[in-house]
């Protein structure tokens, strides 16, 4: 494909990327009023967080398989479809249950754009280039990661409003995403029968659910060490290895084990892991931090983020840009674990008073160090593999990210409602005042001078103690990234190289003495050699070398 090609379907891409990020982030600083106006407490403030989390985890790896038997073109509108009518609910929900379980379905849409880009990139883009186009994908991430919470603010202050229009405000721009993705997105597909592994996907699914809602209930619900706990947690494991054991006799799975006897595939699943906890742990609970700590409007959390945001910018940006011009990755998957690593210990020494500057410092390492490794990785598990297996690679790696990061947020959550409850009761018996209440998110607006000054203070040092939690989580990212083997980027893409295979495959059907004889190259095998994989008619060459290969049904994707 030529460059203005690519640009075309990436385009349709990074709107349907900047759609779904845009729709996460930008209730992010609205989630505190919005959890206090449908009544709920700091158990619902995680839950909102990890439902969509969850079945993102959940769904990815299911998105993957999907992608290598199915139309492409196909799965990503319907995952954009799926996001945008389960935020229109999400906006209509009278109560934090049913916000909740929009969000759940929300998670569907987002686990498929997370996993189809980056296969949809890996068919079109050879490992040596892609770095350059993760990198426009890393800025439009960054751009609606900031573009986000700071439309949400000024939608959640202004009063004709309100919070529900940030669940709104992202449908324009997915219509557009669709109609760019219509008329840019062209990939052969090889059409043949779609075996899906709903045993698989179910069991994961369920595994994933029962340590989650575990670590979400204990120390709260229940004790941490009581039956509850040896029931869930016993049921999670014995539901994983159900899971193995299905993975290994499906035909078809969602998670090729296989995959795992390659030692780079299994250390980036790893890194990717503990990559999600800190990530997700990192930005999730910054805006409690600036609005119940700080006491600042909502449109003010999301500018004094910004920090942050402009590091994960810059850091994927140029990050890309140098690995496409060098070849060499793996230095920047080390300094961002780094980074990261440093951001984070430095966030955990904050309280509600620190000065500005400290925290903008802090907040700029963690956003470097996530810009240098969250495209990277995938990048470097994708080179690993054979063309057949990127979407499945690609999700693998996907997949451990949101189940790190759905594994953070609960557990973070946890320990940040139970350290806040007990700074707050230790402050309020330090001024003599009775503590009551349900355990909501309060409203720092309404409680008295002394009492909101105890509340400040909790929330800015249980923030800050889930912060010295994710650093060591990093750290062992950073272990994890240290043992990764660099191999060099290939030079061709997935797309070329199944094109190629199936071309060959052809030829040697047709036999040598057919295609010496024949004056004329059938099914533009020729042509694509002859344009190159930039030329203008390499597209075109590759549908045709695919329909040689597909039954006379199959169709474009």
């Amino acid at each position: 494909m030529t460059h203005r090609q690519i640009m075309e379907a990436l385009s349709g891409l990074m709107l349907g990327m900047f759609v779904a990020v845009l729709s996460s982030t930008i209730v992010s600083n609205a989630l505190p009023e919005i959890i206090s106006d449908l009544g709920g407490g700091q158990s619902a403030y995680t839950w909102v967080v990890t439902a969509s989390l969850l079945t993102m985890t959940a769904s990815t790896p299911l998105w993957g398989k999907l992608a290598d038997l199915a139309s492409k073109k196909t799965l990503i509108q319907l995952s954009l479809v799926v996001f945008v009518l389960a935020s229109a609910g999400a906006g209509l929900a009278q109560n934090t249950g049913t916000l909740i379980a929009f969000r759940a379905v929300q998670g569907l849409g987002m686990g498929g754009m997370a996993a189809l880009t980056q296969i949809v990139i890996a068919a079109m883009i050879s490992p040596r280039e892609r770095g350059r186009y993760s990198g426009y994908l890393g800025a439009t991430f960054a751009v609606a990661t900031v573009g986000g919470p700071l439309i949400g603010g000024v939608i959640t202050d202004t009063s004709w409003l309100g919070w529900r229009w940030c669940f709104y405000v992202g449908v324009p721009f997915a219509v557009a995403a669709l109609i760019v993705l219509q008329k840019t997105l062209r990939l052969p597909v090889v059409k043949r029968d779609v075996k899906v592994d709903w045993a698989g996907a179910s069991l994961i699914a369920s595994a994933v659910s029962l340590l989650l809602i575990w670590v979400t209930l204990a120390g709260d619900t229940y004790a941490w060490a009581s039956w509850q706990t040896a029931v869930m947690v016993g049921g999670s494991i014995l539901l994983g290895l159900a899971f193995v054991l299905v993975e290994s006799r499906a035909s078809e799975p969602i998670i090729p084990l296989r995959l795992f006897r390659n030692r780079t595939i299994t250390l980036t699943s790893l890194a990717s892991l503990f990559v999600g906890v800190a990530m997700f742990g990192a930005t999730v609970f910054l805006s409690q931090y600036f609005q119940l700590a700080r006491g600042e409007s909502p449109t003010m959390s999301g500018v004094l983020t910004i920090p942050m945001i402009a590091g994960l910018f810059l850091s994927s940006t140029v990050s890309g840009v140098l690995i496409t011009r060098t070849g060499s990755w793996k230095r920047w998957l080390v300094t961002g674990a780094v980074l990261l690593t440093a951001g984070l210990g430095l966030l955990g020494t904050m309280r509600h008073d620190t000065a500005y500057w400290q925290l903008a410092v802090s907040m700029a390492l963690v956003g470097l160090g996530i810009g240098m490794m969250m495209q990277n990785l995938v990048l470097a598990a994708q080179n690993q593999v054979e063309p057949g297996d990127l979407g499945a690679a690609s999700s693998v790696v996907a997949f451990f990210r949101s189940l790190g990061g759905a594994i953070g947020v609960s557990a973070l959550g946890a320990v940040l409602g139970h350290r806040v409850a007990g700074y707050v009761r230790e402050g309020l018996a330090g001024i003599g005042v009775r503590q009551s209440g349900d355990g909501g998110i309060p409203d720092l607006d309404t409680l008295p001078a002394p009492v909101r000054a105890v509340v400040e203070s909790a929330y800015g040092h249980g923030v800050a103690d889930i912060y010295l939690y994710a650093a060591p989580v990093a750290l062992v990212a950073l272990v994890l990234t240290l043992l990764i083997k660099e191999v060099p980027l290939r030079t061709t893409g997935g797309l070329q190289e199944a094109v190629a295979r199936r071309t060959a495959d052809v030829t040697a059907t047709a036999g040598p003495d057919t295609v010496k004889t024949e004056p004329r190259t059938p099914a533009g095998a020729g042509t694509t050699a002859d344009a190159g994989p930039s030329g203008p008619l390499a597209a075109a060459g590759s549908q045709r070398a695919c329909a040689a290969a597909s039954p006379p049904d199959g169709k474009n994707g």
